[in-house]
């Protein structure tokens, strides 16, 4: 009945009642096409990031092919230019066995001692916590360092490795954060602002 009776009513004051109806009809179809809309542009957008990830991914490899070529004398030759490209003062190389870790040395915009100890291994290796050890030991008490970066081709640290890097300060610099710098990437962003190790992008290690 009451269905009935509000059928009646319709009908009796349709002129009112279409130009609501049709407002309504009209407002659920332009809602329903603007979520279809939003939803497509988000997915859009997605596939946009996903892309230009994967294209900056292969822009680095491409570049750290070049890399990879280098001897590793050459390789600490081209760390310290990139060093003296974002702005870093009195860069040396050592360039020689007894540098006692300290490979390539500088001094940041801000004045802060730079060292660098400079590992060339194959991209599916993992820098052993031997290597870090022996870093860790020589440079702040041997170097004076205020910035140490341990900086290398392959993939990963070991686990201890970077443990042992987080909890002394050290910059743990794996290939694909070397292939952000190679590409462009300003040392500083790569390093905290004050300190040494402790706001770098590490990834875990393999």
């Amino acid at each position: 009945m009451a269905a009935l009776a509000a059928a009646v009513w319709v009908a009796a004051n349709w002129s009112t009642v279409w130009p609501v109806l049709v407002t309504v009809l009209a407002a659920a179809a332009l809602g329903g096409a603007g979520w279809a809309l939003l939803r497509a542009h988000r997915r859009a957008v997605s596939r946009d990031h996903a892309w230009r990830a994967q294209e900056e991914a292969r822009a680095r490899e491409l570049s750290m092919a070049q890399v990879d070529a280098l001897t590793w004398q050459e390789f600490e030759k081209y760390i310290a230019e990139l060093c003296r490209r974002d702005g870093c003062t009195k860069v040396v190389v050592s360039g020689k066995s007894g540098d006692l870790g300290a490979d390539v040395v500088g001094y940041l915009a801000d004045g802060r001692k730079l060292v660098i100890q400079c590992k060339k291994y194959a991209p599916h290796r993992s820098v052993p916590s031997q290597d870090m050890q022996k870093f860790v030991g020589t440079a702040r008490l041997e170097h004076g360092a205020d910035v140490a970066l341990f900086v290398t081709t392959c993939r990963a640290f070991t686990k201890d490795a970077l443990g042992l890097a987080l909890r002394q300060d050290i910059v743990a610099l794996h290939r694909d954060l070397l292939g952000s710098w190679v590409k462009g990437a300003h040392l500083e962003t790569l390093i905290p602002l004050n300190g040494s190790g402790g706001g770098t992008r590490r990834r875990p290690s393999a």
